[in-house]
């Protein structure tokens, strides 16, 4: 059994993936409190599959783009769980998963998460060999300045409210789907779905580097770290 953990920003989920099969899957909305809300809704998420800590087999954990606070308390469980199980851990882009939801539609898809301050982060991904690869550098803008990025055909999802979905419609160009807020929810599903894949190739990451993907600003361009 295989857990997800994914505490990139405050949309943050759990799943248990068992193969071809997501066996349970808890997400809401954080109050910025990853600290105290992980590990009891794990407990609960492990509870009623009547499974105990010892019983997983393999980790998942989003590396974000996301929330300093928050990635840092995902991580910081995924890692110390395969340490203390000796199980492999694998480490999944935020915004691949997010645009690996999409997949099925067939087109590139731009990913966005919240970034503070009314900007948006934000990549554009293809989806190859059954995972994304991302064909763009990160992208750090409003609406606006990302609307006008995004060249048809093409999907737009994430983390954007009605508002911004209605708003988005009318910016952009024919032959651009802008997904709806319920599609576009990041859901620990595909993150464990996505990591598993890596797992049953016989990948994984080291748990001591594993790190993170920051943000940081250098001559006009965003890049990870």
């Amino acid at each position: 059994m295989i857990l997800a953990i994914d505490t990139a920003t405050k949309a943050a989920s759990l799943a248990l993936y068992a193969p071809g099969e997501v066996r349970s899957e808890y997400t809401w909305c954080s109050h910025d409190n990853h600290t105290v809300e992980l590990m009891p809704n794990l407990t609960r998420l492990l509870a009623e599959q009547r499974l105990r800590v010892a019983e997983l087999t393999g980790l998942v954990t989003a590396l974000g783009p996301g929330s300093f606070a928050g990635l840092r308390v995902g991580i910081s469980v995924a890692k110390g769980l395969a340490f203390a199980l000796h199980i492999p851990i694998v480490g999944i882009g935020s915004l691949e998963a997010l645009a690996y939801s999409q997949a099925a539609l067939g087109e590139p898809v731009w990913a966005v998460l919240r970034a503070g301050r009314g900007r948006l982060c934000a990549a554009r991904y293809v989806m190859e060999g059954g995972r994304g690869r991302r064909t763009s550098e990160y992208l750090l803008a409003n609406l606006e300045e990302l609307c006008a990025q995004i060249e048809a055909p093409a999907v737009l999802c994430g983390e954007l409210s009605l508002e911004e979905v209605q708003k988005a419609r009318g910016l952009l160009r024919e032959g651009i789907l802008v997904a709806s807020p319920a599609s576009s929810l990041r859901r620990a599903g595909f993150l464990a779905e996505l990591g598993w894949r890596r797992l049953e190739q016989g990948e994984a990451d080291d748990p001591v580097s594993l790190s993170p993907i920051y943000l940081h600003h250098t001559r006009g361009r965003h890049e990870a770290k």
